[in-house]
């Protein structure tokens, strides 16, 4: 009879195959989902609360705000319109007739829930927040919906991050994996950035965005895996 440590070998083993309905897909998508949902915890507790993280929010914000550069804020701009609704919905729409084309319907399922869920989300959370945005005598972006989570992080870090993954799940070489998360992870970043320098944003709400967006599309993908390794093992079942 397998012993208790036996047992546990097993299980891990199994957690880290590639293959298996819950192999390693379904222990990496696990762990960034809880681990991003832990993050955004910690954030939205600290909001509640009043803790440290609101004080450096209004610090960063006020320096930021001294620090404007006319130039530099035209650069901002460009680049917080790759995080808005327009360039999102253009781009998931472009990526959708890739899909199409190519009859992945799968990896088009993960698309649609992670895209048209994150836009559902975000409105949530910023209704149940309810956060008002940094309050600048002359803001340089005049919104008066609430501010956390980041709308334009959020979404960058769902499209951005699902292309990512859709790449580097079909690159074998680790280096071009390793350079096409780099280049998302820069990206989104920048765009968070841009949404703090532009005012509209505190770093709490960006940082919040990034935890949650990463939760959602981690918990689309890994349902959309789990069900497509689900079909292809009832399609091999005999009869």
């Amino acid at each position: 009879m397998p012993s208790y440590f036996d047992k546990t070998v097993a299980f891990v083993r199994a957690r880290l195959a590639s293959a298996g309905l819950f192999g390693l897909y379904f222990t990496i998508g696990t762990i960034v989902l809880v681990g991003a949902v832990w993050i955004f915890g910690g954030i939205s507790e600290d909001l509640i609360t009043g803790d440290p993280l609101v004080i450096v929010d209004a610090f960063i914000s006020d320096w930021l705000r001294a620090h404007v550069d006319s130039g530099f804020t035209r650069g901002m701009q460009m680049v917080s319109a790759l995080g808005a609704t327009f360039v999102i919905g253009i781009l998931s729409a472009l990526i959708v007739c890739v899909l199409l084309w190519r009859r992945l319907w799968d990896a088009l399922l993960g698309l649609v829930l992670a895209v048209s869920g994150g836009i559902l989300l975000n409105i949530l959370l910023k209704h149940l927040f309810g956060r008002a945005r940094p309050g600048w005598a002359d803001p340089l972006m005049a919104l008066t919906d609430p501010g956390f989570p980041s709308g334009h992080t959020m979404m960058a870090t769902i499209l951005y991050g699902y292309v990512a993954v859709f790449l580097m799940s079909r690159i074998a070489w680790w280096w071009w994996r390793l350079v096409i998360a780099t280049v998302m992870i820069v990206l989104v970043l920048a765009i968070a950035l841009s949404r703090m320098y532009l005012g509209a944003h505190y770093l709490s709400d960006v940082m919040g965005a990034m935890a949650a967006g990463t939760a959602w599309l981690a918990l689309c993908l890994t349902a959309v895996e789990a069900w497509r390794r689900h079909r292809m093992a009832l399609s091999h079942r005999p009869a």
